[in-house]
């Protein structure tokens, strides 16, 4: 296990900031996902840590140790990449045992090694397959391997699953999750995927521009946003302009008091958070679409005023599009600014959230 420091880092192309003033630590045996759009400085900053791009500033250490200037061989580091670069004029065997040939090993002790390593990934016995008759899972399985059997102190994966399907995504990641567990390898996992993230990491960093939005265990990060940004790129979430006046907002059918300063701010919602029910009186609100996911619907409703909000309903529940229905929220964000400014959560946000409609 490893413990690791990155101390305002800064990597310019041109004169553009891929990354920007960057700090983090990851404790022994943590796995955290850099999360964020193309282009956020994610996979800059993981090349970075793995020696294959060199900081404009900043330093990383590991356990203490200053390796900025340290080429990738002189790591303890090892790093999966999305393409796999495995050699195809070699055998899964002796892409696996490169690295351990490099360091001169005895053949013994690489063959031991090797099997280990390809017992860890599910690959036994398939040693002598040539790497082109392997699945892209498969291939992705011998990478990782490739990577454990020089036994870095920090591995490193720059969105390994990205062209797998996502079924063997969501096997892949259990895996890679469980066999991290069992060695207790310091990890950082770089992905776009919310789901990704929020399944295998124990904190998740959301990065935009090259710098950090938010750092934090995925519960939090979902259920405690602090940006809008974060709040949009962590699950579904609805939002909506208004203004705040007196302490009132002013939207025609989220009327309630929010004690901050007047001036415009942006609710947001998660659909888990609407609850929608048949209602009789005046169409303030008409289901657009429904959408069956088996575990649970996802209702689009219309309001009058042309705002499209999305609910979540139970499998059970009869919604069907056309309806006119009720709306309430149990959770309300507030953001301005970008900034998270206050919440109304539980009973208050129940009551105080009615749509403000004649009868």
């Amino acid at each position: 296990m490893a413990h690791l420091a990155i101390e305002g880092v800064s990597k310019i192309f041109g004169q553009t900031f891929a990354v920007q003033d960057f700090s983090l630590e990851v404790g022994d045996g943590e796995l955290v996902c850099l999360l964020g759009p193309s282009g956020s400085g994610k996979s800059t900053l993981l090349r970075m840590i793995g020696g294959f791009e060199q900081p404009t500033g900043g330093s990383i250490r590991i356990d203490a140790r200053d390796v900025t200037n340290l080429p990738p061989e002189r790591r303890p580091t090892g790093m999966v990449f999305q393409s796999h670069a495995l050699w195809t004029h070699m055998d899964v065997f002796n892409n696996i045992a490169f690295g351990l040939k490099l360091r001169r090993l005895a053949k013994a002790e690489i063959r031991q090694r090797v099997e280990e390593a390809l017992a860890l990934v599910g690959l036994v016995d398939y040693g002598r397959r040539a790497v082109t008759q392997l699945s892209g899972g498969q291939q992705q399985r011998v990478a990782l391997a490739r990577s454990l059997v020089l036994e870095p102190k920090i591995l490193l994966l720059d969105e390994p699953f990205a062209s797998l399907d996502q079924h063997l995504r969501e096997r892949l990641r259990e895996e890679v999750r469980d066999i991290q567990q069992r060695l207790g390898i310091t990890t950082l996992f770089v992905t776009h995927g919310q789901d990704e993230a929020l399944a295998l990491a124990d904190r998740i960093v959301v990065m935009r521009d090259g710098r950090t939005e938010q750092a934090g265990p995925p519960s939090v990060i979902y259920r405690e946003p602090q940006t809008a940004f974060v709040a949009g790129f962590i699950g579904s979430m609805n939002f909506v302009e208004s203004e705040i006046r007196n302490g009132v907002c002013m939207h025609p059918f989220f009327g309630f008091h929010i004690p901050v300063s007047d001036g415009p701010v942006t609710l947001a919602m998660r659909p888990e958070a609407i609850e929608v029910s048949p209602d009789g009186r005046p169409a303030i609100a008409t289901v657009h679409r429904v959408t069956d996911f088996g575990t649970h619907k996802i209702v689009d409703i219309d309001l009058v005023d042309g705002t499209r909000l999305k609910a979540m309903a139970a499998p059970g529940e009869i919604i069907r599009a056309g309806m006119v229905v009720a709306f309430n929220c149990s959770h309300v964000f507030v953001f301005r600014d970008n900034a998270l400014i206050h919440q109304s959560a539980g009973h208050d946000a129940a009551t105080a959230v009615q749509p403000l409609f004649s009868a």
